[in-house]
């Protein structure tokens, strides 16, 4: 039986850069820290600079925080059009979930926006620099989710804050499904994978605008999941590992929910390559980056 992969296993970083998007807390700092600790030069986006500060200070390591709201694409193409210099691994973690219904400042629906959007945005202006791998974030609740390609905006439905969640976590894997599959048509090397924390505790389950929900989440927090730095793992394995492009990584334990990171399964949807494609398409006429 082979031995669980730990932080232990992340090979030697020094000389690589990787950017960390939401990196001020939960998944974010925690895979930074391992990073940095690991060699890496982190680049901490955050949409707070100064909490991105305070977190970088409880970094030892080369760390550098940079402004980024994802929320908003002024911000996107201002962060892309600062970058100098290569990209070795570019890491989409930041995401807000089950939030009441919002619009980012571009009018999307704030979910899907954030999410997904705001992540396809960056990762289009920030590819020509990268020269290994584009880890995007997932969440096992991508199963619920469905993408519903001429209301993608939640603009002709009823809104569902847990549905709109799912459709975003689904859209971030068939984005990963679909940028491998253009940079395997290019030629490239560059890696597009994916990964999945488990039931992980972090601060993001506590902005539903619902008492009771947060309530509920505050304690499974508390008696159920596992913490941030083990809910970071399978990113890190996706970010460090070698692995196909392609690749899902999430726990290995009962339901997924938490454990040593290894190679999981997606949803039927989440494979669906036309799908992916007509994502794709749709990404690129709202956002105007393709």
């Amino acid at each position: 039986m082979s031995t669980p992969w730990t932080t232990a296993d992340i090979p030697d970083q020094a000389g690589r850069t990787v950017v960390v998007t939401g990196a001020n807390s939960g998944l974010g700092l925690a895979t930074s820290r391992a990073l940095a600790a690991a060699g890496a030069r982190v680049v901490m986006a955050v949409r707070d600079t100064e909490r991105g500060g305070a977190a970088a200070r409880s970094i030892t390591g080369d760390v550098e925080v940079r402004r980024l709201d994802l929320a908003d694409l002024a911000s996107v193409r201002e962060f892309a059009a600062g970058w100098e210099g290569g990209l070795d691994v570019l890491v989409n973690n930041a995401g807000i979930m089950m939030v009441p219904q919002g619009r980012t400042a571009d009018g999307f629906e704030l979910q899907f926006g954030t999410n997904h959007l705001g992540h396809f945005a960056l990762t289009n202006l920030l590819l020509p620099h990268v020269t290994d791998r584009v880890v995007t974030v997932s969440s096992g609740l991508h199963r619920g989710g469905r993408i519903v390609l001429d209301d993608l905006n939640w603009e002709n439905r009823p809104y569902s804050d847990t549905g709109a969640y799912g459709a975003s976590k689904l859209a971030n894997l068939l984005f990963t499904l679909e940028l491998q599959r253009r940079l395997t048509a290019a030629g490239s090397t560059v890696r597009s994978t994916a990964a999945h924390p488990g039931y992980a505790a972090t601060n993001l389950q506590s902005h539903t605008g619902s008492r009771l929900k947060d309530l509920g989440m505050k304690l499974g927090n508390r008696f159920i999941a596992q913490s941030d730095t083990d809910g970071a793992l399978p990113t890190l394995f996706a970010a460090t590992a070698d692995l196909p492009g392609g690749s899902y990584a999430g726990p290995s334990g009962f339901q997924e929910g938490r454990g040593a990171p290894t190679l999981v399964g997606r949803s039927q949807s989440a494979s669906d390559v036309d799908l992916a494609k007509a994502l794709w398409t749709a990404s690129e006429q709202l956002t105007g980056i393709s």
